[in-house]
């Protein structure tokens, strides 16, 4: 019941505005040498992840979609083979932002991190390049959470960089051919 309430309540924040976001933790970027209709084209393309994302080895479509909108879920199997989660777009501006949400996982990090927030934007650089940034978002009042959560931010900044040069890579491969 918590978990659901913990989403609902994420998802009625994001739907007011920036404004009753959970806590800001971190940011990465990456410049993409592709123009920005590409890179968004990309990464609507649920079936992708698992090329670009290091930790990702298969996407199942749970809402039966294939491209990203508003209220699609889809589940991430891990490389590790036995572990899975849940991710869902809670809102979209085409051609400049993503939010994501994790309402469920086989790890332990939705119950840790019940109001967990991506924000990806993304911004034109010139006619051939695009900044992509992730903005990552939850609250640190849960006392494990405060303790731990060097070690989490830090993981999750290692993690979201790597998969956004992994991205650049195979963007800036396929835009090469």
């Amino acid at each position: 019941m918590a978990k659901a309430a913990g989403i609902s309540q994420v998802m009625s924040e994001a739907q007011q505005g920036d404004t009753m976001r959970p806590k800001f933790q971190s940011k990465q970027e990456v410049i993409i040498n592709a123009p920005l209709e590409k890179v968004w084209e990309f990464n609507m393309d649920l079936s992708k992840i698992a090329e670009y994302h290091p930790r990702v080895n298969k996407v199942d479509l749970i809402s039966g979609k294939r491209f990203r909108e508003t209220g699609v879920s889809y589940q991430c199997h891990l490389t590790d083979g036995k572990n899975t989660c849940i991710e869902k777009d809670i809102e979209i501006v085409p051609m400049q932002k993503l939010v994501t949400v994790f309402p469920e996982d086989t790890m332990g990090m939705a119950k840790l991190l019940p109001d967990y927030v991506v924000e990806s934007n993304l911004s034109k650089v010139g006619e051939n390049a695009t900044i992509v940034e992730m903005s990552h978002f939850y609250s640190s009042s849960k006392l494990i959470v405060w303790l731990l959560n060097f070690f989490i931010k830090s993981k999750i900044a290692q993690e979201t960089q790597d998969t956004l040069n992994a991205m650049k890579k195979s963007i800036e491969s396929d835009t090469a051919h």
